[in-house]
């Protein structure tokens, strides 16, 4: 209720009967227009005498609507409290094209005047309502079950999409864990063998070895032997002294 809103509690009859209908949204809703008329004392006739009469247009909604429509009839005393609003507006122009003012009761309560007479009340027992209404605990009942791991429930299509190069074939691209370890052991076998392709490679490209070439102070022997029966000539005058071994 807005601080801004009037309340007010009219004494009266019903005028009308009970129109009852429904909203496009779902809601009941129940109207009737109420006649209060004030009440003087007469001080001539020594009596009390009715003065003017006023109407309402009195509404209510869910509910109070449903059962107003049960319980009001036209002609019964009623008290009525609720928010009054004031409406104004102007008929078309086949009607007179007159101004036209109107005031309203948005009920929160209604009931019969027992100071008129007297009423039963009757309670209504409505069955819980279970459209559109979620319960307070959204938690499963623990009869219910846990749900599977999803480490043991076997891959679906949702979650093991068949890729582009593997839609002939049927397989089913494994899941991301799984791919993310292969793709690391892939990795892992590549590098070796780059390492290994580039050890290859240095080994190949290392020059040869040169062959060794011998020392300068050694004299290869001769290939031949010289003959044993012709001694060597020597440009050098023999001595008597020296005999020439063979």
């Amino acid at each position: 209720m807005s601080v801004y809103d009037t309340m007010v509690t009219l004494v009266g009859n019903a005028a009308t009967a009970v129109e009852h209908r429904q909203t496009t949204a779902g809601v009941t809703v129940a109207r009737f227009r109420l006649a209060t008329t004030s009440r003087r004392w007469d001080r001539a006739q020594e009596r009390w005498t009715d003065g003017g009469t006023s109407f309402y247009t009195v509404r209510s909604w869910r509910a109070l609507a449903d059962n107003v429509a049960a319980s009001v009839a036209v002609g019964e005393p009623l008290v009525v409290q609720g928010r009054l609003r004031l409406r104004e507006g102007e008929s078309p122009p086949e009607r007179g094209g007159q101004r036209w003012f109107s005031a309203e009761v948005d009920a929160v309560a209604i009931g019969h005047d027992l100071a008129r007479g007297t009423a039963a009340f009757r309670r209504v027992v409505r069955p819980p309502r279970t459209e559109g209404t979620v319960p307070v605990d959204e938690s499963p009942p623990a009869d219910a079950g846990s749900p599977p791991d999803a480490a043991d429930s076997p891959p679906t299509a949702a979650s093991s999409p068949v890729t582009e190069g593997e839609a002939g074939t049927g397989r089913t691209a494994p899941p991301d864990g799984v791919a993310r370890a292969e793709e690391g052991a892939g990795a892992a076998e590549a590098a070796a063998e780059a390492a290994a392709a580039g050890a290859e490679r240095k080994t190949s490209a290392k020059p040869p070895t040169p062959p060794k070439r011998p020392f300068a102070g050694v004299i290869s022997p001769p290939s031949e032997p010289p003959d044993a029966a012709v001694p060597p000539t020597s440009t050098a005058p023999s001595s008597p002294e020296k005999v020439a071994m063979p």
